[in-house]
C-alpha cells in the first residue's frame, strides 16, 4: 500500500482505496487537561489527517457530549458513555463496543488504558479481532495484577511513548519488548513558537535584567521526582556566577509550603517565583520568558521539554527516564542525575553561558518539530496502523 503526502496531509492511493474501519476505547480524553489527555487528541489529529478511507469509532467511559471535542468528522465517530453511575456507564460501553464487534468487524481494536483492557480482551478475542494496547507511562510501571497481564500478553501490539517506559514495563510485567512500538508524544510547532518576553509578564514576575530558569510541574508532594526542590538547592551555586538569576516556578499543589521553605532555609527566596497555575494556553508566553528550561526529572516521556524548545528555549533534564528520547539522548540538551544539585548547577552554568549550539534555539526547534512535530506523528501513527 502506498501513500501520498499533500501539504499536511497524509493519504492512500486511489489505486489501493479501502475503507478500513477501527475503534478506539478511552477511559477520558476532553473531561480534563493532562499529559495522557493531551497525547491522545494529537493521536486523534493524526489520525484525522490521515483521509480516504480510515475511520474509526471512539468509545469514551468518562466524558460527555457538553466537552468540546474538534476532531469529531468524518474520520471519527464519538460516542459518550458518562454516568452517575460508573459501573452502568461501564456496562453500556462493554455492550456498544460488543455491538460494533459484531457488526463491523473492525480490522483493530485500540484499548487506551490499561484499566480498560480486560474488557477490550474478553470482547474481543472470542470473536478472534485483534487488539492493541495504548499505554502512557506510570500506568504500566508497577506490577500489574494477573488478568491485566494476560490482557497485555493476548494484545497484538502495546504502543508506549518512549524507550524507558517499555523497558520499566516489560521488565515489572513480564512483556515481550518485541510485541512493544513506539509512538511518541508530539509538539504543535505553530503552537508553541519563539518570541520576545512579553513586558507585561516580566513586570508580573519581577524579571528585569533577569537570567530565568523555569519549569512546569505539579507542586504535589507524591510528585517531588518532579526536581523543583533539587533545583532549588543548586540556585546557590549558580548565583555565584549568574546573580541575576531567577527561578520561575509554574504550578500549583501541596507540596509549595514545603519548597518555599526551603528556598527560605537556603537564602534564596528572593530568587524564587512561584507563579502557581497557568492556563495551557498562556504557557508560550510563559516558555518565552525562560532562558533555560530546567527540570530535573523521571519522566515517562516529557512534552514540556518539547514545548521549551519549540520555542527556542535550551532544556536540562535527569539521566534516567524517558527524556532521553526528546532530548535525544543528550543530543538537544542537558541530561543530569536527577537528584543531584551539583550537577544540576554544573549544567545551569553551561547553559547560562550560552556557547554550547544546544543553546542555540533556531537549531533547537528545527530539530525538534523535525523529530516530533504533528506531521512526523502522523507518519509514524500510518506506519503503524498499517502494520495491524
Amino acid at each position: 500500500m502506498s501513500i501520498d503526502t499533500v501539504g499536511d496531509k497524509i493519504s492512500l492511493n486511489t489505486a489501493s482505496y479501502q475503507r478500513i474501519n477501527h475503534i478506539f476505547v478511552f477511559l477520558e480524553v476532553f473531561k480534563q487537561e493532562g499529559g495522557i489527555q493531551s497525547y491522545v487528541k494529537d493521536i486523534f489529529r493524526a489520525y484525522s489527517g490521515l483521509e480516504k478511507g480510515y475511520q474509526a469509532d471512539v468509545l469514551l467511559l468518562r466524558d460527555n457530549p457538553e466537552y468540546s471535542n474538534p476532531f469529531a468528522g468524518d474520520s471519527l465517530k464519538f460516542h459518550y458513555f458518562q454516568n452517575k453511575s460508573p459501573q452502568l456507564g461501564r456496562i453500556k460501553m462493554a455492550g456498544v463496543l460488543f455491538k460494533f464487534l459484531l457488526q463491523k468487524r473492525p480490522q483493530q481494536v485500540f484499548c487506551g488504558h490499561i484499566k480498560l483492557a480486560v474488557l477490550v480482551q474478553t470482547l474481543c478475542q472470542p470473536l478472534g479481532i485483534s487488539y492493541t494496547v495504548l499505554t502512557y507511562g506510570k500506568e504500566f510501571w508497577e506490577p500489574l495484577n494477573e488478568k491485566e497481564r494476560r490482557a497485555l500478553a493476548g494484545a497484538k501490539e502495546i504502543w508506549t511513548i518512549s524507550r524507558y517506559s517499555r523497558d520499566r514495563a516489560c521488565a515489572v510485567n513480564g512483556i515481550d519488548p518485541q510485541k512493544v512500538r513506539m509512538l511518541p508524544c508530539a509538539i504543535d510547532g505553530d503552537k508553541f513558537t519563539p518570541g520576545s518576553k512579553q513586558p507585561e509578564l516580566v513586570e508580573k514576575y519581577g524579571l528585569q535584567d533577569a537570567k530565568v530558569l523555569m519549569t512546569v510541574a505539579r507542586l504535589w508532594s507524591g510528585d517531588i521526582y518532579k526536581g523543583v526542590d533539587v533545583t532549588i538547592r543548586a540556585l546557590p551555586k549558580i548565583i555565584q556566577a549568574f546573580p541575576e538569576v531567577k527561578y520561575l516556578v509554574i504550578g500549583r499543589g501541596d507540596d509549595q509550603p514545603r519548597l518555599a521553605q526551603l528556598a527560605k532555609d537556603l537564602g534564596v527566596s528572593d530568587r524564587v517565583i512561584f507563579a502557581g497555575f497557568v492556563p495551557t494556553e498562556d504557557l508560550m508566553a510563559h516558555y518565552r520568558l525562560a532562558d533555560a528550561y530546567i527540570m530535573p526529572s523521571q519522566e515517562g516521556f516529557g512534552i514540556v521539554y518539547l514545548e521549551a524548545m519549540a520555542c527556542g528555549v535550551p532544556v536540562l533534564s535527569g539521566d534516567d527516564d524517558g527524556s532521553a528520547d526528546p532530548l535525544q539522548d543528550g543530543k538537544l540538551g542537558w541530561r543530569v542525575p536527577h537528584r543531584n544539585p551539583e550537577a544540576v548547577a554544573a549544567a545551569c552554568l553551561e547553559i547560562l553561558q550560552g556557547k554550547d549550539k544546544r543553546c542555540d534555539g533556531e537549531w533547537l526547534r528545527e530539530q525538534a518539530i523535525a523529530l516530533f512535530g504533528i506531521d512526523a506523528l502522523q507518519k509514524q501513527l500510518l506506519s503503524l496502523v498499517q502494520s495491524q
